[in-house]
C-alpha cells in the first residue's frame, strides 16, 4: 500500500459542514459481564460514506446492529437527522427508522425475480411509482436486462447490485452495507467496489459500511472510522488516517508498518538509518528537543541495497506478493524494518544490505513511552 490513497471516482467530497444525519453519543453495549462498546462517538455527515475499519472482533458489527435498530444500547444515544431513535426511555423498531442493509449474504428472495426483488420493500407505493422506481434502480445499477431474471440465474456481482437496489428503493435515510464484498472474488471484489461507490454517490444516500479489510475501506470511503477494542481510535479522511495515525495500533492496522527509534537534536532527528529533518517529521514542537521518538516508516519509505561495505543491517526474511517482494531488514541496532521492492529486485537471505529512507513526505512519530513494551520495561 502506497503513502497516497486516492479514491476510485472522480465524486466531490463531502463537505464538513454538511448536516449529521447519524449521530452516537456515548453508545456502550454490553453482553453479560462483557462490555462489546464503550462510551461511541460518531457522527456521520449527509451525502457521506463512512467505513467502521476494525479487526474481528473490536466491535463494529455491533455498532453497525445499533444503529439499525437490531440491538439496544446499554448506554448513550443514537439519533437520527437530530432525533433520538434509540436511547433513555426510547427505542424506535427498525422497520420505522428508515434504515437500508445490504448484509454479506446479499439475502435474495430467492423465487423473486430481480425486478420482484427491488421492489418488495415499496409497499405503500402505487403500482406506477412501483415500476418507475424499479426501471430507474435497475438502470442505476446496470441491470436492466435482468429485470425477469431469478437470482439463481445472476452471477456474484449481479446478485449483489439487485441487493443495492433493493436496499436504496425505499429511499432510506441511512444504508449501511455489512461486509459487503466478503463473498466475491478477489478481481470482482475490487471491481464492486468501484460500482458502490459509483452507485452511492450517484444517489447522494449516507452509508455506513462495515470491514475488516484496510484496501476496502481507503478506497470506498470518504472518512474511515478505526475500531479497536469497543472504542474508535481515530476517524478521518483514508488519507489522514493512513499518513498520520494517532496510535501505533492505527499504524500497525493500515498496512504494514515499521518504528524506527531516532534522537530529536535541533533541526534533525538522528536515526540508525541517518538524520532525517526536523520539518519532515509531522507535528514534532520545539518542547520534544533532546527526546527520544519513534518514526513510523513504511515498506515503501525504505530501498535496501546490498552491499560488500558498510552495512545497515542483513536481510531476514523475503515475502513475495507477485508484483512487488517485501523484505524485512534487521538493522545493527536490532531494529527491524521492511523493504518494498519490485518483483525483479532479488535480495537473498542474509545478505548485508544499506538501507536508503527515500520518503519525500511528511512522516509520523510517537513517543516511545506508547511503545507495547515500554510499560513492561518500566514495572522490571
Amino acid at each position: 500500500m502506497s503513502n497516497s490513497t486516492t479514491h476510485t471516482t472522480d465524486a466531490t467530497p463531502v463537505d464538513a459542514d454538511a448536516d449529521p444525519v447519524l449521530e452516537l453519543d456515548g453508545v456502550s453495549k454490553r453482553y453479560g459481564s462483557e462490555r462489546v462498546i464503550s462510551d461511541l462517538e460518531l457522527t456521520v455527515r449527509d451525502g457521506e460514506i463512512l467505513t467502521l475499519l476494525g479487526p474481528s472482533g473490536c466491535g463494529k458489527t455491533t455498532t453497525l446492529r445499533l444503529i439499525s435498530g437490531l440491538e439496544r444500547p446499554d448506554g448513550g444515544e443514537v439519533r437520527l437527522n437530530e432525533t433520538a431513535v434509540a436511547g433513555p426511555g426510547t427505542f424506535v423498531s427498525p422497520e420505522r427508522r428508515g434504515i437500508g442493509v445490504v448484509f454479506q449474504e446479499f439475502a435474495l428472495f430467492p423465487h423473486l425475480t430481480a425486478a420482484e426483488n427491488v421492489a418488495f420493500g415499496l409497499d405503500g407505493w402505487s403500482e406506477r411509482q412501483r415500476e418507475a422506481r424499479v426501471e430507474e434502480l435497475l438502470s442505476l445499477v446496470g441491470l436492466e436486462a435482468q429485470g425477469d431474471s431469478y437470482p439463481d440465474e445472476l452471477s456474484g456481482g449481479q446478485q449483489q447490485r439487485v441487493a443495492l437496489a433493493r436496499s436504496l428503493a425505499p429511499e432510506p435515510e441511512v444504508l449501511l452495507l455489512d461486509e459487503p464484498f466478503s463473498n466475491l472474488d478477489v478481481d470482482l471484489r475490487v471491481q464492486m467496489r468501484e460500482e458502490v461507490r459509483r452507485i452511492l454517490k450517484e444517489t447522494g444516500v449516507t452509508a455506513v459500511s462495515v470491514t475488516h479489510d484496510q484496501e476496502e475501506a481507503m478506497s470506498i470511503s470518504d472518512r474511515v472510522a478505526v475500531m479497536n477494542d469497543g472504542k474508535i481510535e481515530q476517524v478521518g479522511t483514508p488519507e489522514r488516517v493512513f499518513q498520520q495515525p494517532k496510535s501505533r495500533f492505527v499504524a500497525g492496522f493500515l498496512g504494514h508498518a515499521s518504528f524506527l527509534p531516532g534522537y530529536v537534536h535541533g533541526d534533525e532527528v538522528s536515526t540508525g538509518l541517518g538524520p532525517v529533518p526536523r520539518d519532515q517529521i509531522h507535528g514534532l514542537a520545539g518542547s520534544y528537543d533532546r527526546t527520544r521518538i519513534d518514526v513510523l516508516v513504511r515498506p515503501d519509505d525504505l530501498t535496501a541495497i546490498p552491499t560488500d561495505g558498510e552495512a545497515d543491517g542483513r536481510v531476514v526474511a523475503r515475502r513475495y506478493l507477485g508484483p512487488t517482494i517485501l523484505y524485512e531488514v534487521r538493522l545493527d541496532d536490532d531494529t527491524t524494518v521492511q523493504c518494498m521492492h519490485n518483483h525483479d529486485e532479488t535480495i537473498s537471505l542474509d545478505e548485508p544490505v544499506r538501507i536508503d529512507l527515500s520518503a519525500d513526505h511528511e512522516l509520523a512519530w510517537f513517543p516511545v513511552e506508547q511503545r507495547p513494551d515500554a510499560a513492561a520495561a518500566d514495572d522490571d
